[in-house]
């Protein structure tokens, strides 16, 4: 298992990386799991996470190692197994800090979500995304709550009910990428978002994170009492100018 997954900490920046391009990147229950305890640790310690994959793909989806054919079981069960899925996307919600996505070729369902789930994600402009579950008689919900809050909901709905897989100019207007670069240039620029993230201050960089999660969910009125408490409180920190 350690061999499919990846955690390097440099400078206090943390890299988790995929590591299974002969899959194509696919995640099995036990990865999500071990992905889980990774970022919940990263994100208690760290200045930010880079998270990407090694090979073609960025994560071809979920991977179904073990499963074996027969009656499904009962419902309160299967609810348990799914939530190695959701307790691995709230770990990207929960982070303390930002995380960075690295997304260099091919991403669908599950790995789709977990794209979704960065807070900046940068893609080659060989990406490719699609939620296929419908085509698969598979019910897509898991994979869409994680790309809620983050592309529109007409855009939900097309990749949901089309299974079409959409380009990276495309996943652009979506609100599902962040930046699209020609592939030969990504490493270049990733190395200079880094570089203006390893630069802002901790205690403002995981108050970004926070105001952008918490917020998502007041009011107008209370996000905007919330900003501005946050932002004496962060901006009157010693801290800041270290």
């Amino acid at each position: 298992m350690s061999d499919l997954l990846l955690m390097d900490r440099e400078n206090d920046i943390t890299t988790i990386t995929i590591n299974s391009p002969d899959n194509g990147n696919r995640v099995s229950d036990e990865m999500a799991v071990q992905l889980t305890d990774m970022f919940n640790e990263a994100g208690q310690n760290s200045h930010f996470i880079i998270f990407k994959s090694v090979g073609d793909d960025f994560c071809q989806g979920r991977a179904m190692i073990g499963e074996k054919p027969g009656a499904l079981p009962e419902a309160l069960e299967m609810r348990g197994k799914f939530d190695v899925v959701f307790d691995l996307y709230d770990a990207y919600r929960n982070s303390e800090v930002p995380i960075l996505g690295v997304v260099q070729g091919e991403a669908h369902g599950f790995g789709a979500a977990l794209a979704a789930l960065t807070d900046i994600t940068i893609c080659s402009d060989r990406a490719k995304f699609s939620l296929p579950e419908t085509s698969h008689n598979i019910m897509p919900t898991m994979a869409m709550s994680a790309l809620m809050g983050r592309v529109g909901r007409k855009a939900l709905m097309y990749m949901t009910y089309t299974c079409d897989v959409i380009d990276a100019d495309t996943a652009l207007t979506y609100g599902l990428a962040s930046q699209v670069v020609p592939h030969d240039e990504l490493d270049a620029t990733v190395e200079a978002a880094i570089g203006k993230l390893a630069r802002i201050p901790r205690p403002a960089i995981k108050a970004v994170k926070e105001f952008s999660t918490e917020a998502e969910e007041l009011s107008t009125k209370s996000a905007r009492a919330y900003a501005r408490n946050l932002h004496a409180t962060i901006n009157s920190s010693e801290r800041m100018r270290d």
